[in-house]
């Protein structure tokens, strides 16, 4: 079992719990979708390399986003990660993975 942390634009939030929900992330016993989301400022400065969703390359950026955060089954991790680069505007979202254990 897995913690999942996500951040994403508050304008995205919303398709991106649907995709992660629909690859099976936040599934508690007979609940599907499960998730808890806070609201924050988001913080980046793209290189001349990097092809901004939001913002310019060079020039910093604050964007307010949701911290959405789920359990996932091991046996689906993979599928989740993948709906959300998939769902997510940014072209390197932040994803954080935590092995935990459900009691």
């Amino acid at each position: 079992m897995y913690k999942v942390v996500v951040f994403v634009p508050v304008a995205d939030a919303e398709k991106l719990r649907q995709a992660i929900g629909n690859a099976g992330g936040g599934k508690i016993g007979a609940y599907s979708h499960c998730n808890f989301s806070s609201r924050g400022t988001g913080r980046f400065l793209p290189s001349e390399k990097a092809k901004p969703a939001i913002g310019k390359a060079g020039k910093l950026e604050e964007v307010e986003e949701e911290r959405i955060e789920f359990v996932c089954e091991t046996h689906c991790l993979d599928e989740v990660v993948a709906a959300i680069r998939k769902a997510h505007p940014y072209e390197e979202p932040a994803i954080e993975t935590w092995k935990i254990e459900m009691k």
